[in-house]
């Protein structure tokens, strides 16, 4: 057992090529990964992590790609909803983070029933929240477009879009919930295959819901929220489907259907600092479309495109970054401190390789990509502007990312919201306005301070992490 500790131990399995590698990550892995080959853990953790977050990300590339053949208005709703539905990103991020992190302790300290039982609890939060920010959401969607400065046009355009998308958030967390107890269990491919559900019927009904066909009326842009919706439902369907039939990792047994109030205190106790870490994050995204949205409906339509082909390739980075905090969650559970600390490092470093390479691509091809989403001539210049200067930060915030999701896998989800709460609301924002409006530079001014904040966050994450006091929380 003392050679399992260390990252060099050989693998108990015979070496594979990297085919066959593969091949098991996305079929699925039983390996443990606080034991043998610290690369072959990544590989196996991350493939899927990475596929099933790019298949996220295509729920918001395959709306803006449809949206856009609508024009500005239709594009600039989903700008500004998407704006409001950060918050409810941060919210059901927040959850799933503590979710994986304790669901990941308990399978590294060899206690399945400990990370049912911490499912369970999980899917209770997830199902109340789900009631108390749906409901209003869906009352107030038209009122919440107004207060972020959209125009009677986008709001008559837009109501719509608005009542389904932030109406029908309980799907999103939900997703994101069940989808971390699976990364947490170490069962990655399952969480990938769900999103494939889900990706498949919104990409079918997508162009069916907004531009209509035979019996089916055409609903412009509330077409796209309602495709989401109802993908994103059925996938959360299937989820529980897969939980109570269960895993070699992780099975939700009837018995275990209960609310256990000390489990569920600590969880929310946890998710409450990752909700705050990741609505502070979210929040600012807010606060840069209304800067933005100062300057017309063509800067927030070039603004929009751009984030969202931004978000495409940030989340498979993201998948990375979930497989890191896997790691450091499971290792730390085995009391392997070391291995987590390295397992973070390697992982960062893979990360900078995909997101600088794709950050390159972007910097010299940003006008054809924009052009594959919009052909107002007012539009390109702008989208195209705001993917280049964003993607000069990527080396940067690929390390960024690693490093504050590791902090939240080891339960320290206290050090990443102090980083958000400094990088984003006291340096972004007042940096965004600053150059954007006080020194005339407009939303060039507003896409450098993204791309500064940014990359401060990833070497104040560095730094803070070297200091090794994560290896000391408990969750």
């Amino acid at each position: 057992m003392e050679a399992a500790t260390t990252t060099n131990a050989p693998s108990s399995s015979p070496p594979r090529s990297l085919w066959a590698s593969l091949w098991e990550a996305i079929r699925g892995s039983h390996q443990d990964y606080t034991a043998g080959s610290l690369n072959r853990a990544i590989l196996l953790l991350a493939v899927p992590m990475v596929l099933e977050m790019v298949l996220e990300s295509l729920f918001a590339v395959v709306d803006v790609f449809w949206v856009g053949r609508l024009g500005a208005n239709a594009i600039a709703t989903v700008g500004l909803t998407e704006s409001l539905l950060s918050l409810i990103f941060a919210v059901g991020i927040g959850l799933s983070m503590s979710t994986t992190a304790m669901v990941a302790r308990r399978i590294g300290e060899k206690d399945p029933e400990g990370a049912a039982v911490a499912g369970v609890q999980a899917i209770v939060l997830g199902l109340i929240t789900s009631v108390a920010i749906g409901i209003p959401c869906f009352i107030y969607a038209a009122d919440m477009l107004r207060l972020m400065g959209a125009s009677p046009e986008i709001v008559a355009t837009g109501s719509g879009y608005a009542r389904i998308a932030l109406g029908g958030s309980g799907a999103i967390l939900m997703l994101f919930l069940n989808n971390a107890i699976f990364r947490g269990a170490g069962d990655a491919a399952i969480a990938m295959r769900l999103l494939w559900v889900s990706n498949i019927i919104n990409l079918v009904l997508d162009p069916l819901f907004i531009f209509g066909w035979g019996p089916v009326p055409r609903m412009g842009v509330t077409g796209a929220a309602l495709a989401t919706f109802t993908g994103r439902s059925i996938g959360v369907a299937y989820q529980f489907y897969r939980l109570l039939r269960g895993s070699e990792r992780i099975r939700i047994l009837t018995k275990q259907i209960r609310v256990d109030f000390r489990v569920l205190w600590r969880l929310v106790r946890v998710s409450l600092t990752g909700i705050l870490q990741f609505a502070i994050a979210h929040t600012s995204w807010i606060g840069l479309v209304r800067i933005v949205s100062v300057f017309g409906a063509a800067a927030l339509a070039g603004y929009t495109i751009a984030i969202r082909i931004v978000v495409f390739v940030i989340l498979p980075s993201w998948g990375l970054s979930n497989a890191a905090a896997t790691l450091v969650g499971q290792n730390l559970g085995a009391s392997k401190p070391e291995r987590a600390e390295q397992a973070v490092w390697r992982t960062g470093f893979y990360n900078m390789l995909f997101l600088g390479s794709v950050g390159l691509f972007f910097v010299f091809f940003a006008e054809p990509i924009v052009r594959l989403f919009t052909q107002d001539p007012a539009v390109i210049p702008l989208a195209a502007k705001c993917l280049r200067i964003v993607s000069y930060g990527y080396v940067f915030y690929a390390w960024g990312m690693v490093l504050t999701q590791s902090f939240n896998g080891a339960g320290d989800t206290w050090t990443p919201t102090l980083i958000n709460l400094g990088c984003f609301w006291l340096f972004e924002i007042p940096l965004a306005y600053f150059l954007g409006r006080t020194l005339g530079y407009g939303p060039p001014g507003i896409f450098w301070a993204m791309a500064i904040a940014f990359s401060v966050m990833s070497m104040v994450s560095a730094w803070l992490f070297r200091r090794g006091t994560w290896k000391l929380k408990r969750v």
